[in-house]
């Protein structure tokens, strides 16, 4: 028999995590009689692993058990933790405006309030459009090259509202465009997610993946804490300073990336899955439904600085990174319940716990109630996080049970195991290319929500129609899961979606 081989070297390393090229297993066969000498001998030689310069690896099974216990596994750990840091300072660098915004005045800046929530939207806007393309670079470049260069072009906005926000009279166009180039931030997730994937078994894809999510959505909090402790330290206000305490942990995170990531040429773009996506209106549903889930965390964590400002301004800004902070720990939670409830339960108990917590919120604003307006958006961004965590569990299921309706098969797939395993495969692609889309669409509502805080403070003066609204699309969204994966007669209810 064959000696497993493991995942490749580079250029020159020689480890425990990457053995020797070759190996040769010689067995001895006894004899039918079970004499001591040998009358069999089988050589095997398996070649290795080939690897090139770049720290690319051209053999990559992750599936393969033994591949995945003698090295593999290691390798994919390694990329992983480093990708959970880029992808971190990705989240951080998209939702710097979130708290760069509120200070604006104070730096001596005349923007009107349309003006500033148009500043904390338009990272969302171009994000989300990023985030399709973004899928597609890792397959093109390489997970370690795009991680370098996306992790590099966070210092295009960094620098860029360091340099802008140090003169009042930058013109809001300016500021405007500059404020959209923080979408580079959001667009890393897209491909953070999609290179590490790739590195992982099936089986342990789901853990990999929610931890990455988490990680990267903790930058959110992270820079809502950190940055109005930086920029206020020593006399006046800094807000240059926001943007310069990013550049060493970027140029860290290149540099982390360069040295310890990988490359796989087994990760290879598939078209084929997002237009199978495309096609299966399963993913638009879902995208509908992670709008209101992904969306209003990261809506929400945009514009909460921004609304603890303006409705209580006695308030220290920096208690809004709590908002995001429970948003993102709560989304793994979200996948976890949904394992043993079902996804489609738990987002529709997420709407509602959204709707009651929007509820509490317009209460505190008619009572000037500061304790009940925050305790009522924690309540939210606990439930977008566990919405995020139980509607992302929905899409493999979905898909599945699309394919084989009812969990079993019948018909002609009962009596074809090849044409079952095909089916499954392609619900599979389907998922993966759903899972893109979504994202990216769900990312709209970091637009949408701020943008509707700013149309109703517009027209009414006040964020209480904003939030009747959310209140009622999220009854729809619980209407709709429940009417296509719940409600008795549907074609997925007895799925257990």
């Amino acid at each position: 028999m064959s000696a497993p081989t493991s995942p490749t070297t580079h250029e020159g390393e020689q480890s425990a995590e990457h053995p020797s090229s070759t190996s040769t297993t010689t067995t001895v066969a006894p004899s039918a009689a079970g004499a001591a000498t040998a009358v069999g001998l089988a050589t095997a030689t398996t070649a290795a692993p080939t690897h090139r310069s770049g720290r690319w690896i051209d053999r990559w099974d992750p599936e393969d058990p033994t591949f995945w216990r003698d090295g593999g596994r290691r390798v994919a750990t390694r990329n992983l933790w480093i990708s959970v840091f880029a992808e971190f300072l990705g989240f951080a660098v998209w939702a710097l405006w979130s708290i760069v915004v509120p200070q604006l005045p104070a730096a001596g800046f005349a923007f009107t309030v349309d003006q500033q929530f148009w500043l904390i939207a338009v990272p969302s806007l171009v994000g989300a459009t990023l985030r399709i393309p973004y899928t597609f670079a890792v397959p093109l470049f390489g997970g370690r090259n795009w991680t370098v260069v996306s992790a590099l072009l966070l210092l295009l906005p960094t620098t860029a509202l360091a340099v802008a926000v140090q003169d009042p009279g930058t013109p809001f166009g300016v500021m405007l465009a500059v404020a959209a180039l923080a979408g580079f931030g959001g667009g890393n997730f897209a491909s953070s997610m999609a290179n590490i994937s790739f590195f992982y078994p099936e089986r342990e894809k789901g853990k990999a993946l929610g931890l990455n999510a988490a990680g990267g959505n903790l930058g959110t909090a992270v820079v809502q804490l950190a940055v109005p402790l930086v920029i206020v330290a020593g006399a006046g206000v800094a807000l240059e300073r926001a943007g310069l305490m990013m550049i060493p942990f970027i140029l860290l995170a290149a540099f982390l990336a360069w040295r310890f990531m990988d490359n796989l040429s087994t990760a290879k773009a598939d078209p084929k899955s997002f237009a199978a996506a495309t096609r299966n209106k399963h993913t638009w549903i879902i995208s509908f439904l992670y709008i209101g889930t992904f969306g209003s965390f990261i809506g929400y964590a945009g514009a909460f600085p921004m609304l603890l400002k303006g409705q209580f301004p006695e308030v220290t800004l920096s208690i809004a990174f709590l908002g995001a902070l429970v948003g993102s720990v709560s989304r793994p939670l979200g996948g976890i319940i949904a394992d043993r409830l079902g996804g489609t339960r738990v987002t529709i108990a997420s709407y509602g716990v959204m709707a009651f917590g929007a509820f509490g919120a317009i209460q505190a604003l008619q009572s000037h109630s500061f304790g009940l307006f925050f305790a009522s958006f924690l309540v939210l961004f606990v439930a977008t996080g566990i919405g995020n965590g139980s509607t992302y569990r929905m899409i493999p299921a979905v898909f599945q049970a699309s394919a084989v309706p009812g969990g079993a098969p019948d018909g002609a797939l009962a009596t074809d195991p090849a044409a079952l395993d095909e089916a499954r495969a392609r619900a599979r692609k389907a998922a993966a290319g759903c899972i893109g889309i979504a994202g990216a669409i769900g990312a709209f509502g970091g637009f949408l929500i701020p943008r509707g805080f700013a149309a109703s403070t517009s027209l009414a003066g006040s964020l209480v129609p904003a939030l009747w609204v959310f209140i009622g699309m999220y009854a729809v969204m619980a209407v709709v899961a429940w009417a296509v994966y719940l409600r008795k007669g549907s074609a997925l209810a007895s799925a257990g979606i």
